[in-house]
């Protein structure tokens, strides 16, 4: 008999991605670091893992006539058109005015009709909100928030406990975090391959950064009372009655990072992290820090990553960061970054990304890291 997990995920899209260990990273941070390259989904990110299993249990649920809309920036779009093309299913995107061109041909290529509506991802959605009311077999596919987009994404664990080295456990996972699908997909791999205690550092970068304000908003991990935090300017705090926490609300997005660009996250995994036995370390850097890191890992690994993917990468190329977050690791230490992927990434932009570090670090200083409620500073150089 197959056991819940072989039923779960038998009629899987994604691919089984490899687990590989750095020799330069693990060098660096002498530990062991394993890089799960989700770059290397269909999609080109990990987001075909949960869309693909929303868009599967839409096609089992209303049929094959069943008709998926989405409203992305990019990354979730490509994964449901990419799902719907296997699936055979109609499926229509609304973007906001300014998603790159690649996108859109890559879009079309994939069978998905292109809608543009509005000049920001809310008024993307809120048309996309309005075709699925105006049509009986139409299904918002959901970009992070869903118990069926975790479940798909939670897969990915599954596979590093049978892909690490017989008998070892992470001493921590690293992923970048916006509105919170991904994060929430580890913390249910984690706690059904008996993980729970592992600690998961969720990283993003400043301006977009709603996870780590929703953290601070609550009784959790972070420094100090909760009732001495002050709400940031631009943010507005919500108390979600159905999760019992409070959200925050992120009234602009000034990151280049914008695929981590969620307003406000999924209150259910803020709910998760405040409550998971190995916590939440939760990190904010600059754009330049995740560019920097970007760069790095190009060189090192001849792998581009778009800069919401190098913000996971970015405290494993700052020895000092990485000692702050993680200090119980030793030599023999496994930590497994998830390269979550990206298809928002070219060679211009690296190289625009060369010129604005370069320009940064020859200005001198450090860059600013905040820290479940600490702020301190890493050297540029490091």
């Amino acid at each position: 008999m197959a056991t819940s997990q072989e039923d779960v995920y038998r009629e899987k899209l994604w691919l089984e991605t490899p687990l590989i260990r750095s020799v330069h990273i693990s060098s660096l941070l002498d530990c062991n670091v394993y890089l799960k390259l989700e770059t290397l989904q269909p999609s080109q990110s990990f987001k075909y893992r949960g869309i693909s299993h929303f868009a599967q249990h839409a096609l089992h649920t209303h049929g094959p006539d069943v008709h998926l809309i989405i409203a992305s920036g990019g990354n979730a779009g490509l994964a449901a058109a990419g799902a719907a093309k296997v699936l055979k299913l109609r499926c229509t995107v609304y973007l906001p005015h300014g998603v790159n061109q690649s996108t859109i041909d890559f879009l079309r290529k994939e069978g998905a009709k292109v809608v543009i509506a509005g000049n920001y991802y809310l008024q993307a959605l809120q048309r996309a909100q309005e075709a699925v009311q105006a049509e009986q077999k139409a299904v918002m596919v959901p970009a992070y928030d869903d118990p069926i987009v975790w479940e798909g994404h939670a897969s990915m664990i599954h596979e590093i406990k049978v892909q690490l080295p017989e008998g070892i456990k992470p001493d921590a996972i690293f992923c970048s975090v916006g509105g919170g699908g991904l994060a929430g997909g580890i913390m249910e791999g984690c706690e059904a391959v008996g993980w729970d205690d592992v600690p998961l550092v969720t990283v993003e970068t400043h301006g977009s950064n709603c996870f780590y304000q929703s953290l601070s908003l609550n009784d959790g991990p972070f420094v100090g009372n909760v009732n001495t935090r002050q709400v940031p300017e631009g943010t507005r705090a919500e108390r979600c009655a159905e999760h019992n926490v409070t959200v925050a609300h992120l009234s602009s997005l000034t990151s280049r990072a914008t695929s981590l660009g969620a307003s406000s996250p999924s209150a259910a995994i803020v709910k998760k992290a405040l409550e998971r036995k190995g916590g939440v370390r939760s990190v904010c850097i600059s754009d330049e820090m995740a560019m920097q890191a970007a760069l790095n890992f190009a060189e090192d690994h001849k792998t581009m990553a778009e800069l919401a993917c190098a913000a996971t990468i970015a405290p494993a190329y700052k020895p000092t960061l990485f000692k702050r977050v993680v200090p119980e690791a030793n030599k023999s230490a496994n930590i497994v970054l998830i390269v979550c992927g990206g298809f928002k990434i070219s060679l211009d932009d690296l190289n625009e990304y060369k010129r604005i570090v370069e320009a940064d670090c020859t200005a001198g200083g450090d860059w600013d890291v905040a820290y479940n409620g600490e702020v301190f500073e890493v050297p540029k150089a490091e």
